[in-house]
């Protein structure tokens, strides 16, 4: 087996590696080994070989790294899960909202207590809007 052979098959194992793992760090060490298989065809010395796969990987880390975690970078928020994504969304009061007090409204065949805004009454049957979550406790605000 020719070091060229070596310098490949490592590279082939970072690329694996790369699969596994995030950050695309072992990705520039693989390019770097290719870079020193490349470098065996013209040296057999060991040091021109390392200094190669040196070179390469830290052009690597400066160049191809950043662009791939740019390109890789999520557009935009996340969809929201749980009671998160909960905000927003509308309800239909349940049981009654009291002046100052809480009730209960349904989101999606859920029961949830619920409280006014605004600490105002609202009737079963109206529809509201979830300002907020606060554990398990939703704030209202009726809608018209």
């Amino acid at each position: 087996m020719e070091i060229w052979h070596i310098w490949m098959i490592a590279a082939l194992l970072l690329v694996v590696v790369e699969i596994f793992t995030q950050g695309f760090a072992v990705i520039c060490l693989a390019i770097g080994a290719v870079a020193a298989a490349v470098a065996s065809a013209f040296s057999p010395d060991i040091k021109v070989q390392l200094l190669w796969f040196s070179v390469f990987t830290i052009i690597s880390f400066v160049t191809v790294r950043p662009l791939m975690i740019k390109a890789f970078k999520r557009k935009g928020p996340g969809r929201e899960s749980g009671v998160l994504a909960l905000e927003g969304r509308m309800a239909v009061v349940s049981e009654t909202i009291e002046e100052k007090g809480s009730g209960r409204v349904k989101v999606d065949g859920d029961d949830w207590k619920a409280v006014s805004e605004n600490g105002a009454r609202i009737e079963r049957g109206k529809h509201v809007k979830i300002i907020s979550v606060n554990s398990v406790i939703l704030k209202v605000r009726e809608t018209d």
